[in-house]
């Protein structure tokens, strides 16, 4: 078994709405910047956050406002997470339930079930959004 005193954390973002996996990021690119190793896991809806093309999270449109007022948008911490050295996982299950090919996500996101990101995360902190 791993051991993670180093404050890894694996997030598992479950819900498909922008505010949730917008947050998911800003958590993840905050962990990475102080040095804890991150696991993101997506599942439901929450797979569109991983896909080249985000436009399929709900509300994805107030992505324009939050950066309007100064804030990050998705692109820019999914861009700082991926460089700071986050690992991604997508749900198999959740690709097909929202009919989302695999060729469609993002580099280097590993396709992998419930098992193999608890088995992933076993020891690490787990923030559910």
């Amino acid at each position: 078994m791993a051991d993670h005193d180093d404050g890894a954390l694996a997030i598992v973002l479950y819900d498909g709405a922008y505010a949730r996996a917008h947050y998911a990021f800003v958590v993840a690119a905050g962990a990475l910047a102080i040095g804890r190793p991150v696991i993101m896991f997506a599942a439901g809806r929450g797979v569109h956050a991983l896909a080249r093309d985000w436009s399929g999270l709900h509300d994805a449109g107030d992505d324009e406002q939050v950066r309007a007022r100064g804030v990050a948008g998705m692109d820019v911490l999914r861009e700082a997470a991926v460089e700071l050295g986050a690992t991604l996982m997508v749900c198999d299950a959740a690709l097909r339930l929202c009919d989302l090919a695999p060729a469609l996500l993002l580099d280097g996101v590993q396709v992998a079930g419930i098992p193999t990101f608890l088995e992933a995360a076993r020891g690490r902190q787990i923030i559910t959004l």
